[in-house]
């Protein structure tokens, strides 16, 4: 595919995992690699019985409610929320109701272990429960990632469920690939690979997703420093799944993207103004937005013009955007 063409070989994460993915690739230390990933199923676990049904209408203001769609995966779904007001979803719906003063109505079709290819099912199952989204938000590839699906397969699978959301109208804000290196259970060097695979799959998921005509924001390693910091604040009782206060930093990352989609903000907020160069803000090619905003959370990736063009000579053009007060990084 071209969009793994283009990105292919250009995320470059260090030596050291450099020549870890080398070895790997040659069937080096795939056995290991193996292990591994059993001791760290059996160090995480399973505690929780399931996700908290989230589905409902949040605020109580009066008027038509703005119908949100989410799909995707157990972070989707909220795995691991103390209760359903602390899902990404809810946190978003509160946060859209509160900023519009209109309520919002979630349709939650996430899945707990769900890849790419899950998609197109959950998205039959929400458009038969609602009529018309207003906006769909869509987190996924971590189960990609452990069960090694080939990215190609996996961005394809992402790209056609967002054409047909837009094909009906419907903006779409997909939250990219998390960095699986940075949970603390997992032992090196088999984090070193998770966190490769995590950002490369985040960066073809980023192409294929804003080719489609979605915007992306990268959730990268967003609770990489927290954990380190404050494990059982961030995290919880899996140590791999986020508490309510990994999934409130999370939907703040992807809220200001999501009211940006469905017009939310008041004049001279958090809407589309002119990029801040000084915020690491601009327009350019897309493959090197995707790259970016693969090793630093909280970017947001969109389609962009350049004198009424789409494409310039290196692609496609992207808008990159820091919406959130999340300290620009360069990896």
């Amino acid at each position: 595919m071209a969009v793994l063409g283009r990105i292919a070989g250009r995320a470059l994460i260090g030596a050291a995992g450099t020549a870890l993915a080398g070895a790997a690739a040659a069937g080096l230390g795939y056995g290991l690699i193996q292990a591994e990933a059993k001791m760290t199923r059996r160090i995480v676990g399973n505690p929780f019985d399931g996700a908290p049904d989230d589905d409902g209408v949040y605020g109580a203001a009066p008027g038509e409610p703005v119908r949100l769609l989410v799909l995707g995966d157990s972070t989707a779904a909220g795995m691991g929320a103390d209760n359903r007001y602390h899902t990404i979803g809810a946190i978003l719906a509160t946060g859209l109701a509160a900023i519009m003063g209109r309520p919002v109505e979630l349709t939650n079709e996430a899945v707990v272990g769900a890849e790419s290819s899950d998609l197109s099912a959950q998205l039959s199952r929400g458009l038969a429960r609602i009529d018309q989204a207003d906006v769909a938000v869509i987190l996924i590839g971590a189960n990609d990632v452990t069960h090694r699906i080939d990215r190609s397969v996996s961005v394809k699978h992402l790209q056609r469920t967002v054409r047909y959301l837009r094909i009906l109208d419907v903006p779409v804000v997909v939250g990219t690939c998390p960095d699986l290196g940075t949970v603390e259970p997992v032992p090196f060097p088999l984090n070193k690979l998770l966190r490769q695979w995590s950002r490369e799959l985040a960066a073809a998921q980023t192409v294929a997703a804003v080719e489609a005509g979605a915007r992306t924001v990268s959730l990268a390693d967003l609770l990489g420093p927290e954990f380190e910091s404050s494990p059982s604040v961030m995290f919880s009782q899996d140590r791999f799944h986020p508490s309510a206060a990994g999934y409130a930093r999370v939907a703040s990352a992807l809220l200001p993207t999501v009211a940006a989609e469905v017009d939310a903000w008041p004049e001279n907020a958090l809407g589309d103004t002119a990029p801040e160069p000084s915020r690491g803000e601009g327009i350019g090619s897309l493959d090197d937005a995707a790259e970016r905003a693969a090793a630093s959370p909280g970017t947001e990736v969109g389609p962009a013009e350049v004198k009424g063009h789409r494409a310039g000579p290196r692609g496609p053009w992207a808008m990159l955007r820091r919406r959130g007060g999340h300290e620009v990084t360069d990896v």
